[in-house]
């Protein structure tokens, strides 16, 4: 029989990891100078169990938490005005943000704009506009994921689409860092084998493509490429089992590790995924992984020799970049990961749009080769028909 592991962790911030931990989060919120907690969360986890344990531990804490649960899946920024009208009007003096990738960045976004007077597209991850931000107007954060891919619970952004440009956002500062994070994989244990899915490939492009990115950061890379191995582990038994507690924890380790290793940057995978999510509405993680391998072949040239060491590494049964991108292709096929994105529900129409939204989004300078707009073309076309 296994068992799930469990660690007290301080990088990049304080993580409680291992299963049951969800019973800290009193104290967790208490830790984080958190009395009155406005509790951050989706519709679709507002009524499920988990979270009304989550409420319970909080309230025999004697903490009454608000609940809010305006958040849609690519959270708009709609959605962050109403949290931060809700925080205000509940006097709150924190928040909790428990849920996926959604929830944890517009959870994020509300701590962060509690405090500030400024439009929230002033403070995009661009040059140093975070300096922007009134840093001490910005509410302390308890960070919960209950699915294992984005790793925002260990980041210190939130993407949010601005409705009117139809554009994703990412919004940083240093104090958007959750105070402490409680990673407990039995959250997880309810993922329906399609969300494991993509939010385990979620976590994959993440490493992937810290790895691939071209900056210098050898401890990002470390942890990109230990990331990868073990979602390759993982992530099919996860699938197959969702109640394999070792394998899910393994993936919400992988997720916080692809979070903390794009320091380092990340790639074409996201610059494309960004603008189709923002335009279809499309699962995030599921695009990133329809993308992959196309980027991949793209960036071919760039990357060969890393591909070769980290099939080596992954202990692949083919070598080289040719191994890599069969294993790739054969993860997704048995995770039934669709193969073109016309599968998503997306036609040709907005190429263009797309390649041009490609090229200026933030991660695109992540890039091992610079993207051009015709090149995010190729990489669209190529996905939409399903040509290698």
């Amino acid at each position: 029989m296994t068992t799930s592991p469990s660690a007290n962790w301080s990088y990049p911030t304080s993580i409680r990891f291992g299963a049951g931990r969800i019973k800290e989060l009193a104290r967790a919120a208490t830790a984080a100078g958190i009395s009155r907690p406005l509790f951050v969360t989706d519709p679709g986890l507002a009524g499920l169990p988990i979270t009304a344990a989550a409420l319970d531990v909080l309230k025999e804490a004697g903490m009454e938490a608000q609940l809010f649960s305006q958040v849609q899946p690519n959270p708009v920024s709609a959605n962050v005005a109403a949290g931060v009208a809700a925080y205000k009007a509940g006097g709150h003096d924190g928040v909790i943000a428990f849920g996926g990738g959604s929830a944890l960045d517009a959870g994020k976004c509300i701590a962060f704009m509690t405090g500030q007077t400024r439009p929230i597209w002033d403070f995009e991850d661009v040059g140093d506009w975070w300096k922007r931000a009134d840093a001490d107007g910005i509410a302390p954060i308890v960070a919960v994921p209950t699915t294992a891919g984005t790793g925002s619970e260990v980041g210190r952004a939130g993407v949010v689409t601005n409705e009117e440009t139809h554009t994703k956002k990412v919004i940083f500062h240093p104090l958007m860092l959750p105070k402490i994070v409680i990673c407990d994989p039995e959250l997880t244990v309810g993922m329906p084998p399609a969300i494991t899915a993509g939010t385990g490939m979620d976590a994959l492009a993440h490493c992937l493509e810290a790895y691939c990115a071209p900056s210098y950061h050898p401890m990002s890379e470390g942890i990109a490429i230990e990331g990868m191995r073990l979602v390759k582990e993982a992530l099919p038994r996860a699938y197959k089992d969702g109640s394999d507690i070792e394998a899910r924890a393994h993936m919400m380790s992988a997720a916080a590790m692809g979070a903390t290793a794009f320091q380092k940057g990340l790639g074409g995978i996201h610059a494309l995924s960004h603008p189709v999510g923002a335009l279809y509405n499309t699962h995030h993680g599921l695009t990133n992984a329809v993308f992959m391998p196309y980027v991949l072949v793209h960036n071919r040239s760039a990357i060969e020799g890393k591909m070769g060491r980290l099939a080596a590494f992954l202990e692949l049964p083919q070598t080289g970049f040719n191994g890599f991108l069969a294993w790739v292709m054969e993860m997704r096929s048995n995770l039934r990961i669709p193969n073109t994105i016309a599968e998503l529900g997306i036609d040709g129409e907005k190429a263009d749009l797309i390649a041009e939204m490609a090229v200026v989004d933030p991660t695109a300078g992540g890039n091992p080769i610079e993207l051009t707009t015709q090149g995010a073309r190729a990489i669209f076309d190529a996905a939409l028909t399903g040509k290698l």
